[in-house]
């Protein structure tokens, strides 16, 4: 291909290239070229030869994760495929600041995502809450390959790995580990189910999930997801269902549940 084309180029958040390190800044290059620090077509895509960038958004994440910036660029490629690109030079054109909008996901929640024990302490579990409890007691067995599976998909490995590590890193080992200190770790199956629950509903424009049954188009784990932005993070040991809520991830609710 010789002709040039217009991309999109993923950065770190201070707009330093994720392969090269510290050598190009796209933010600090806006309207200008930029080349790799030593061109070299032969080593192909994936490599320090080439600078890298793709026609559709979410296909950048193939080599970057969140959090990121991201640019509008122009290049003639010299290598790659459909995914992405390499490019001896780039023309550096804008940065794109809306990343909701440009990726379609909720990019601006995955990098700050809600952690439940940082909510106000839920003292008193009311019915509705029950109800949600029971709810997500009958669908939460199947949220983790509904979720991985649906979100690859909809929008690739690379962006669902990606914003999988950046929820996991903010509230993933901070809620399993003060569950456990709670009731003990038998419990870590149902506490990554409502962390997936959480990490599904980041891709709003998903209305198809795998291995769940939903016949209204909404999210078929929202009740997982309500008791979690409600400050409940749900547990079970194979017996008992808990509730758990506040700083401590205090027992606040525990019994049987009917599916």
């Amino acid at each position: 291909m010789n002709k040039r084309v217009l991309a999109y180029k993923l950065a770190k958040p201070d707009g330093w290239d994720f392969y090269t390190g510290k050598t190009i800044n796209y933010r600090e290059s806006i309207g200008r070229m930029v080349k790799p620090p030593a061109p070299n077509v032969g080593l192909g895509i994936c490599s320090s030869g080439v600078l890298h960038a793709s026609k559709k958004p979410n296909d950048c994440f193939v080599g970057a994760k969140i959090p990121c910036s991201a640019y509008r660029v122009s290049g003639i490629p010299v290598c790659g495929d459909e995914e992405k690109w390499g490019f001896i030079e780039l023309k550096i054109i804008r940065e794109v600041l809306d990343l909701d909008n440009l990726f379609g996901w909720k990019y601006s929640e995955a990098i700050n995502p809600v952690h439940p024990f940082k909510l106000p302490k839920v003292t008193h579990v009311n019915d509705q809450q029950l109800e949600l409890l029971r709810q997500w007691a009958s669908v939460g067995a199947s949220v983790r390959d509904s979720v991985r599976d649906s979100v690859r998909d909809s929008v690739g490995d690379s962006v669902r790995d990606s914003v999988r590590d950046s929820v996991g890193a903010s509230v993933r080992d901070s809620v399993g580990a003060s569950v456990w200190d709670s009731v003990g770790a038998s419990v870590w199956d149902s506490v990554w189910a409502s962390v997936w629950a959480y990490i599904g509903s980041l891709f709003p424009n998903i209305k198809e999930w795998k291995y769940v049954e939903h016949y209204d188009g909404g999210y078929p784990f929202q009740a997982g997801l309500d008791l979690w932005k409600q400050g409940l993070a749900p547990s079970f040991d194979g017996k008992e269902w808990r509730l758990h809520s506040g700083p401590k991830a205090d027992v606040v609710w525990e019994g049987l549940v009917r599916r």
